[in-house]
């Protein structure tokens, strides 16, 4: 029979699962966000609130595992946004009272996105509102938390090289109704309402060896440059990190480039949401989770050479709650296992391959090793 992580009790924390993790820690010492810190990172989850109020056995490995934590969706504007005159904060107050509680930094997801917009907004928003409904959006909510915030992802997503542009942003509803300053509206804004807070640049797609990936990469260097040239106030990229196990476009050089072009500005770097997608991969649970732990090894391996890499959060705490699931189905139907714990809270060989990553970093020799970390010391 597979064992089970034990995660609760004073004694030794270990777990079953596959044999290749028979045995081994999880807790304390052993544990990711000790880890992580001893590599000078923090590590965490995107969560569900509602999983973290009702499901013990949940909220228990996030109290274990995580340093720092952001919503899947309780601070994007439909969750905290009813109604245009009324905001709803009992979710994210709940996360941020869970949050300090158990001394885990939290970041705010997200500040301004073309998605999940509240279901008024289509007939509300108009140009001669926009503005104002950005700006007090941001005034409200990052105000609330200033100050208790380890970061924002102010803005979300807004390349999208499909769309023609010749500076690749993406044709959303904020592009339409504010104009191409609503990305520096948002940052100059978010900085006003929490002084404290890292100010962050999420987007998704920035790793593959493709075409697309470049175009990517390009149109988001020259947005970001326009920004520190216009002194926006800027302190950190999000690299999503959704990965494909077993994708022959894979990630690389490019990839290590781009981070070293945001460092020359003076950016920290999260990656922010990661996970592999096993979509493509055979039925075979354990063939499936070697494949998805090497994933998650050699990509780590090659982005933590990178001193300025701060933090690493998977977009999900166990594989029942992935969004992968229906939205990159298998085509045999089965559920995706793209996380480190899988739907009974057993953590996975992708667990260790994590955590074997974190002590690599520190290795004589890594690119971002003990010997080198001084110049620059992150917000942990």
């Amino acid at each position: 029979m597979v064992g089970a992580v034990v995660l609760s009790g004073c004694g030794p924390r270990r777990v079953g699962g596959s044999p290749a993790l028979a045995g081994v820690d999880v807790g304390g010492k052993a544990s990711l966000k000790e880890h992580a810190a001893n590599a000078r990172l923090l590590f965490g989850f995107a969560v569900d609130t509602r999983q973290l109020r009702e499901n013990r056995r949940y909220r228990e490995v996030v109290e274990q595992q995580a340093s720092i934590i952001v919503a899947e969706n309780a601070m994007k504007w439909r969750a905290l946004r009813p109604a245009v005159d009324r905001y709803d904060f009992e979710d994210a107050d709940g996360l941020l009272t869970f949050a300090e509680k158990n001394r885990i930094k939290l970041r705010g997801h997200n500040l301004c996105w073309h998605e999940s917009l509240p279901v008024w907004f289509d007939a509300v928003a108009n140009r001669g509102n926009a503005h104002r409904l950005l700006v007090d959006h941001i005034r409200t909510v990052a105000g609330r938390y200033a100050g208790r915030m380890h970061s924002w992802d102010v803005v979300n997503e807004a390349i999208n090289t499909r769309d023609g542009r010749g500076d690749g942003l993406r044709n959303s509803p904020w592009l339409r109704l504010v104009g191409t300053d609503y990305i520096e509206i948002a940052f100059r804004t978010a900085r006003e309402a929490d002084p404290a807070a890292l100010l962050t640049y999420n987007e998704f797609g920035l790793e593959p060896e493709t075409v697309e990936g470049a175009g990517k990469r390009a149109a988001t260097l020259q947005m970001l440059r326009r920004l520190k040239q216009r002194n926006v106030p800027i302190d950190a990229v999000g690299i999503q990190s959704h990965l494909e196990a077993g994708s022959r476009s894979g990630y690389g050089p490019e990839l290590t480039k781009f981070m070293a072009a945001c460092r020359e500005m003076g950016l920290e770097i999260f990656l922010s949401e990661m996970d592999v997608s096993d979509r493509n991969l055979p039925v075979n649970t354990d063939s499936r989770d070697a494949v998805v732990a090497e994933s998650y090894r050699s990509y780590l391996e090659m982005t933590l050479q990178e001193r300025r890499v701060t933090a690493v959060l998977t977009w999900g705490v166990d594989d029942g709650g992935t969004w992968l699931t229906a939205g990159e189905p298998r085509r045999d139907q089965s559920a995706q296992r793209p996380l480190l714990f899988d739907s009974s809270f057993q953590a996975k060989p992708a667990f260790a391959a994590v955590r074997e990553a974190f002590v690599g970093r520190m290795r004589p020799g890594s690119g971002a090793s003990a010997a080198r970390v001084p110049a620059y010391l992150p917000r942990l």
